[in-house]
């Protein structure tokens, strides 16, 4: 008797067979396995008061409603002058979109519409640009030259970018392996994306034209944490100079990704630094998983050039369809298509990511190319069959299907399903030969799904309407002069420091440790205590409280002198901080009272010490000399903080218990 399929079964199986395993139990060995490389582009807005090629201001936004008027604009592709279409282009002109730009007339001007040539390269920012090339250890070029970069989704109205090489062949220092960079870039901030559904997409140009450098490293990450250390690293060192945006949006990294006979897969727009090592983990054992797939289809298919899909339009009624999106897909005038893939029975239930199948591959092109919004497509191997057996059975005898075979159905326009037919028919040809080059579109989860076709290496042309900008050796001498330290070199002081590890990130992120310099140096605190109020208090707060005004970290430097001044022990300032981010502007004698806090000499909170010992005694259930300890400590806190340092209290307090 022969055994009923099982897609679920199927998904496991292919996902042991490739040896997938989850990444907090990866190690090295598992990615030397497969072949794991990855490389990074980080983006990173300069804080500049201007747009970079035109006098916009920059730096204001607008919520998606806030507009003063609207532009429309069509994707048509052009012949290269080598007689060649891109097939980005080509690609983005099968979705037939209305492209929609939102502007506001406060920060969009005719240049960005391309109807004004370019002003000058805004300086400011060509010289943070080539001060942070300086710190990255690039090579900085002679000359800067003006390029176009072709722009193909519409996120730039003129169809390219302009941008500018500024430095080559630099390295950035790791922990434990340096990892080269090559190059960096001055270009200019693409739009803000809206909406996305059908054929309408919908920008804001509030962002358009901003400023915006690009450190591209070599594909020299092994593995997923390292990946993220070097996007750390890089965000950092662009943060150390305090000439960079921050915020949600201003740092955005590619991450490009590729196994052992894989290809390079770009992970577009990730704009949280944490995410990365579980999407690169992951689009790793993707591509491992699609040349599984490319080896069993050869053992099948021996012909790959002859292979063909074959599809018929379905009459409705003959089915027994009662799945809602088919219905109401029927109701709205479309049509319904059923297709059979020859040689493709357990390849749609194939795992291919967490959750994911080939299947998925196919439906998230059908959303970006054929513009049929999901649900989509139904397919044989669906976990929870949304077509009865009956209904497929009736689809395969219609095909003549072989029992090795794979059947979908599909529905939308009639035009819309040419265009579908299409993309199905040139992605299941890419499985016979393994891993397409694309960019793909994250999530939290560390899956990805298809965005667009990678562009080509062709995509750059020289920009006829700027001339070239000499770079003299006075000008990249000048902006040397005062760089900030590498940020290895502040990594390895705050460990000689012995401050906690796990504050080093917000620590660099937010550029604090000259502030911890400051106060060290100058106020004289002990480095781990005020690493651990920056790292862990100040975080802690910036998560749980709102400020009413813009807070500067230079009122810390302010606080921690004050304490100082009024001979207060600096433990307090753990309390003070949550008002003070509050209310930035409060006084910090305001502030001290507004906590209740009440100055005690160390003598008169000494002297309670005896009288609490006794207390403890009469009432107490344990005889451990520690318990006590905490107990007297903890009737202490409140008048104690501030007052006398906790350690000075804890020793008086064990030498009363005869502890020492």
């Amino acid at each position: 008797m022969k055994q009923k399929f099982d897609p679920k079964k199927n998904y496991e199986t292919s996902r042991k067979k490739i040896g997938y395993v989850v990444r907090k139990e990866a190690t090295q060995p598992d990615y030397d396995r497969i072949g794991f490389k990855s490389g990074l582009e980080v983006h990173q807005q300069l804080l500049t008061d201007k747009k970079l090629f035109c006098h916009c201001p920059a730096g204001i936004y607008n919520k998606s409603e806030d507009y003063d008027a609207e532009v429309i604009r069509h994707m048509r592709p052009t012949l290269s002058e080598l007689g060649e279409y891109d097939g980005t282009a080509l690609m983005e002109f099968k979705t037939k979109k209305e492209i929609i730009y939102r502007l506001k007339h406060e920060t969009t001007c005719t240049y960005e519409v391309d109807d004004t040539p370019p002003f000058p390269v805004n300086n400011e920012a060509l010289d943070i640009s080539i001060e942070i090339s300086l710190l990255s250890k690039l090579n900085i070029v002679g000359e800067v030259h003006i390029t176009r970069k072709q722009y193909l989704d519409g996120s730039i109205p003129t169809g390219f970018q302009r941008t500018a090489i500024i430095g080559v062949e630099g390295e950035i220092a790791l922990k434990n392996k340096k990892i080269r960079l090559i190059q960096l870039s001055l270009e200019e901030d693409s739009c803000r994306e809206i909406s996305d559904v059908g054929h309408v997409r919908t920008f804001k140009t509030d962002r358009l034209g901003m400023p915006l450098i690009e450190t591209v490293t070599y594909p020299e990450c092994l593995n997923p944490d390292e990946v993220m250390e070097a996007c750390d690293y890089i965000r950092f060192l662009n943060r150390s100079t305090g000439k960079v945006r921050t915020g949600i949006g201003a740092g955005r990294e590619d991450v490009n990704v590729s196994c052992r006979g894989g290809s390079r897969v770009e992970i577009k727009g990730v704009s949280h630094t944490k995410w990365i090592p579980e999407l690169t983990h992951i689009e790793c054992f993707r591509q491992w998983a699609l040349l599984a797939i490319r080896d069993e289809l050869k053992t099948r298919i021996k012909a790959p050039e002859k292979w063909q899909l074959k599809h018929e339009y379905l009459k409705f009624h003959s089915f027994g369809f009662n799945y809602e999106p088919l219905v109401s897909s029927k109701k709205s005038g479309n049509r319904i298509l059923a297709i059979n893939l020859p040689h493709f029975k357990g390849i749609l239930s194939h795992f291919t990511q967490p959750g994911k199948v080939f299947a998925d591959e196919l439906i998230h092109r059908l959303k970006v190319i054929a513009c049929l919004e999901r649900p989509n497509m139904a397919h044989s191997e669906d976990f929870e069959q949304v077509i009865s057996a009956k209904d497929f059975n009736q689809i395969r005898e219609m095909f003549k299907a072989g029992d090795n075979d794979a059947q979908l159905i599909i529905w939308g326009p009639d035009v819309d399903l040419v265009t579908a037919l299409e993309t199905i028919e040139e992605r299941c040809l890419m499985a016979l030969e393994g891993v397409p080059n694309e960019t793909r579109k994250s999530f939290e989860d560390g899956t990805t799904i298809f965005e667009r076709v990678l562009p080509g290496a062709d995509r750059m042309y020289p920009d006829t309407d700027s001339a070239p900008i000499p770079l003299t050796e006075e000008r990249i001498k000048s902006l040397g002069k005062n760089l900030p330290e590498d940020i290895i070199d502040r990594y390895n002081k705050m460990k000689k420091w012995n401050i906690p590890e796990d504050t080093y990130t917000f620590i660099l992120k937010k550029n604090l440790f000259p502030l911890i310099e400051h106060i060290v140096n100058e106020i004289h605190v002990d480095p781990v205590f005020v690493g651990t109020f920056l790292g862990h208090t100040m975080k802690y707060v910036e998560g749980h409280y709102n400020s009413s005004t813009e807070f500067s970290y230079n009122v810390i430097f302010s606080l921690f002198n004050f304490l100082k001044e009024q001979k207060l022990d600096f433990e307090i300032a753990k309390i003070m901080i949550a008002e003070i981010y509050e209310h930035p502007k409060m006084e910090f004698e305001s502030v001290l009272t507004t906590i209740n806090f009440k100055r005690h000499t160390e003598t008169d909170i000494l002297t309670k010490i005896p009288f609490l010992k006794e207390k403890f005694d009469s009432i107490r259930i344990s005889n451990k000399n520690e318990d006590a300890i905490d107990w007297i400590m903890g009737q202490l806190r409140n008048s104690a903080v501030g007052n006398i340092s906790m350690s000075t209290l804890a020793k008086e307090v064990k030498k009363s218990l005869g502890n020492l």
